[in-house]
């Protein structure tokens, strides 16, 4: 993108690349290409500690954008609260969840997984039986590594799979971290936020030392960003002062149809399509695409 400057040395107009919130010239990222085949998937984990930084709206919506460019696309709800389900409308009571898949290895994740409204966006559901996944899984054997063989039974039918983590960096988390291809860390533009930022990254280095070395840090997302207050400008500032390319270039203003979205149970691709929000969404599908993150 581009805005016109006047010299008035020379009274002639030139064309500079306009500045975004990054503080770097703003790119509109191509519209990806359709896929010849489908598979095996490359799987994110969305994931922070912190809690309420927009991860599951980012999962819903990133699922839905990427569904939308033709890409086939299982959220898998991993949080007890159940969040990502109920934002996607999806039952989650008296059906197969993340929680059976864990720990029985005669439930299949054909049994578990429940269509959504939308082409090509599935999902595996999750309620709060899962809160007591931890308690089972401390005694299994390679207990970090169940996630990873539930998904890989699944990985050929889709090209992305996204991970919705719970605010923790517990034995879920890690599980979620060691089945994973990426990480996108959603952040809200917010100082409390920002501290938590490196303990993050020191468990997902410690994960690609022990338990999966494939691992990679996608991108770090910037969220509930307000370009009218000068206190998200300097988080902003700050992240990308840190942690330079690792921060996206899309950013995610805040926006009451957010909430308006989930009441209705649809991404805001759907609720919304010509709002702001949904246009950052598909941005940030097209800005993955381009940085190989996602075929």
């Amino acid at each position: 993108m581009t805005h016109q400057t006047q010299d008035p040395a020379d009274g002639i107009a030139s064309l500079e690349p306009e500045v975004g919130p990054t503080g770097r010239p703003l790119r509109d990222f191509p519209e990806p290409k359709p896929l010849r085949s489908h598979g095996p998937a490359r799987i994110i984990a969305l994931c922070n500690q912190k809690g309420g930084v927009g991860k599951t709206t980012t999962t819903i919506n990133l699922g839905a954008t990427l569904a939308e460019y033709g890409r086939r696309v299982l959220a898998v709800d991993f949080d007890p609260q159940g969040a990502l389900s109920a934002g996607l409308g999806v039952q989650t009571h008296d059906v197969p969840t993340i929680y059976d898949l864990l720990l029985s290895r005669s439930v299949q994740p054909a049994d578990a997984i429940q269509h959504t409204m939308l082409e090509n966006l599935d999902v595996i559901p999750a309620n709060i039986d899962l809160s007591a996944a931890e308690v089972h899984l401390v005694t299994e054997v390679a207990r970090e590594q169940i996630l990873a063989s539930v998904l890989r039974r699944v990985a050929s039918d889709y090209d992305v799979i996204l991970i919705d983590c719970q605010p923790s960096l517990g034995l879920l988390t890690v599980n979620a971290l060691t089945a994973s291809h990426g990480v996108v860390i959603p952040l809200e533009c917010e100082y409390f936020a920002l501290r938590g930022v490196a303990l993050l990254i020191e468990t997902i280095d410690k994960v690609r030392d022990r338990l999966n070395p494939a691992i990679e840090l996608d991108g770090i997302l910037a969220t509930m960003y307000d370009a009218r207050t000068l206190h998200s400008r300097e988080v902003l500032e700050r992240v990308v002062d840190a942690f330079g390319e690792k921060v996206l270039e899309t950013v995610i203003t805040r926006t009451v149809k957010f909430p308006d979205a989930t009441v209705a149970a649809t991404p805001i691709t759907e609720f919304a399509p010509e709002h702001q929000a949904s246009k950052s969404y598909r941005q940030l599908a097209r800005e993955l695409v381009f940085r190989g993150a996602v075929a």
